[in-house]
């Protein structure tokens, strides 16, 4: 399946939806959208669950194969199409991918929407303070992994990678939900610069709703 026809099954606000558009308009890749609406819990429906038997958004459908797990979609990408996302050596590649993970598998699941309105019916808090809670806490622990240098523009190097591409959907998930980011100068300065980027402007979720 060549580029022009690769389609992204997604939803508009899905962070990690957001990641692969990102990642997708980063590489100049023309594809179609397909929208499964969390809302109404179509994915759980049979039709996305025989493309991602996870019943989550996204899917990307490229290359003649289905791939899942926006990570996996944006490592994939950058292996084939030499996006340069990950540092050549080792120590670099280490280092990205911890910034990564810190915002993609310590941060989002936990702030994943179907977990916090299980929090919410238990009792005890709101969606609104269960975010903001555990969103602060990540990016407290994210700034120190930046380090100390307020003159950065990007998570790691001198160029876009993929804790970049992570970075942007999460912050604007913290804006959503009222997280004070003036707490994280150099999160926030790092992130306010890829949102001028053209690939991360386009990929912008309420500019998505409106094109899509």
């Amino acid at each position: 399946m060549p580029d022009h026809d690769a389609i992204l099954f997604d939803y508009w606000r899905s962070s990690a939806s957001y990641r692969v558009r990102i990642g997708l308009n980063l590489l100049e890749i023309a594809y179609q959208s397909r929208a499964v609406d969390l809302l109404t819990g179509a994915q759980r429906g049979l039709e996305n669950l025989a493309r991602n038997p996870q019943g989550l958004v996204p899917t990307l459908a490229v290359d003649d194969v289905l791939i899942t797990q926006s990570l996996a979609i944006l490592e994939y990408l950058d292996e084939t199409r030499a996006a340069g996302w990950l540092p050549a050596d080792p120590v670099g590649r280490a280092k990205v991918r911890a910034l990564s993970y810190a915002i993609a598998m310590e941060i989002h699941p936990v702030c994943n929407l179907r977990v916090a309105r299980h929090v919410v019916s238990l009792g005890g808090t709101t969606i609104e303070e269960w975010m903001k809670h555990f969103i602060t806490e990540g990016f407290s622990d994210f700034e120190a992994m930046l380090g100390s240098n307020p003159q950065r523009r990007y998570c790691y190097g001198n160029s876009v990678s993929l804790a970049d591409i992570c970075l942007v959907p999460q912050v604007y998930n913290a804006r959503r939900w009222g997280v004070d980011m003036d707490r994280f100068p150099l999160t926030g300065a790092i992130s306010s610069h890829l949102e001028n980027l053209p690939a991360f402007a386009a990929a912008h979720p309420e500019k998505w709703r409106l094109q899509s």
